[in-house]
């Protein structure tokens, strides 16, 4: 599969996280040839905070991770993540699978069953092989680096083109803060939160209840703030490991929050880069709304639009596409108040063609890679910015083929 025309240069150098260890190893789940299952180890004291999917069909590694967050820190804790089958909508059976990875994982490494976390993406609806894991249990252990996170990036890819990885490093008090995250999603994304698997990795001290409300604030900024296709998956997983390696209090600081907000939206970011089929990332940016609840359900319906997405496919500047979207998006509105650019091109207002308009500038700039669609409703103050992509031919290439 080509690799995204959106799709960063190469994989960032991500920073050795103290207290983490990685392993990968192909174990046949679904995938030839190549690693699909990666083991996290963290050490013991790590506060472990993540937030899920909230389908009504979440599959048995959500409810099993949802149900052991927060448990006690001080031991240590593990994260098996498999590729190519989700473990999804296979009832008792999905259930076994995970009591017997958590099983094989905790009697490996001495981490209380209570403490591994698992996660499983894929296909929906069929049993997970999970005999083909538990046979790389020992291996995966043995082969646990600090230098493996890249490895593990890919090992978790099911549609991607492109492992997905970003970092930062923040000073608190004299003392360097590291952050590394990886990400997974391509196909299947929307808000609440999208078919994909984040994992992120810090050295900061922070309890796990301070650290849980940080990332589910963060999460409404960003990965619930994407979508390729409006739907929403079964297996969606952000989770988030603080080691205290560092020694430094990260509880209170502006810093270290805006740190982990960057490279969160960074990871958001490259998942809509890597949209099944993409050829453009979009951002929609509402202003004007009545507030900003209102302004989400504007951007969320222009940019959930097959009409719009495919008009932005064929570099077609018809903004009549994203006025239905707006009057169907279930949020107050006023025609007469209303207006929309593309860039800087500003293409209507007051509720009509805007007296300068240009198709030719409008559809210049609709052939760029990166493009802004702004919508100012005129009724208020809210805000609210979401990203896409656009709708191709490639999309459906994929997800026709996908169980071939």
């Amino acid at each position: 599969m080509p690799v995204s025309p959106l799709a960063p240069a190469q994989f960032p150098d991500l920073p050795q996280i103290d207290g983490v260890t990685f392993a990968s190893a192909a174990a046949g789940v679904k995938y030839a040839d190549r690693d699909d299952v990666m083991l996290a180890l963290l050490a013991s004291g790590t506060s472990v905070a993540g937030v899920f999917t909230r389908s009504a069909t979440r599959s048995a590694p959500v409810l099993d991770c949802q149900a052991k967050l927060g448990s006690d820190p001080d031991g240590p804790a593990a994260i098996l993540v498999n590729s190519g089958n989700s473990n999804a909508f296979t009832g008792g059976v999905g259930v076994a699978s995970v009591t017997a990875l958590t099983k094989a994982i905790s009697g490996a490494t001495g981490v209380a069953a209570n403490r591994v976390f698992t996660a499983s993406t894929g296909v929906i609806g069929e049993p997970l092989p999970h005999d083909r894991i538990i046979d790389k249990v020992a291996a995966l252990h043995k082969n646990q680096t600090s230098k493996g996170i890249a490895d593990a990036a890919c090992a978790i890819m099911t549609t991607d083109t492109f492992p997905k990885g970003a970092a930062a490093t923040v000073d608190i008090n004299g003392t360097p803060v590291k952050i590394a995250g990886i990400a997974k999603g391509s196909g299947m994304i929307a808000p609440d939160m999208a078919t994909m698997l984040v994992y992120i990795f810090t050295d900061g001290l922070i309890a796990q209840d301070a650290l849980q409300t940080l990332v589910a604030q963060l999460n409404s900024k960003t990965f619930n703030c994407i979508t390729v296709d409006s739907d929403t998956s079964t297996s969606d997983t952000l989770m988030v490991g603080a080691t205290g390696a560092s020694g430094a209090d990260v509880t209170d600081s502006t810093a270290f929050a805006n740190a982990l907000h960057e490279v969160m939206q960074d990871l958001a970011h490259q998942v809509v880069r890597d949209g099944e089929g993409a050829t453009k990332f979009v951002t929609i940016a509402v202003t004007g709304a009545t507030n900003d609840l209102d302004a989400h359900k504007v951007a969320l319906s222009v940019a959930n639009s097959p009409l719009v997405k495919t008009a932005i496919a064929g570099e077609d500047a018809n903004w009549g596409r994203v006025v239905m979207a707006v009057g169907k998006s279930g949020a107050q509105a006023d025609r007469d108040r209303l207006s929309i650019r593309f860039g800087d091109i500003t293409v209507a207002e007051n509720g009509w063609r805007a007296p300068d308009y240009s198709e030719d500038a409008a559809s210049a700039y609709m052939k760029n890679q990166e493009l802004e669609v702004g919508v100012d409703l005129g009724v208020g103050t809210g805000q609210s910015t979401v990203w896409t992509c656009d709708l191709t031919h490639g999309y459906i290439s994929i997800n026709a083929d996908y169980r071939s």
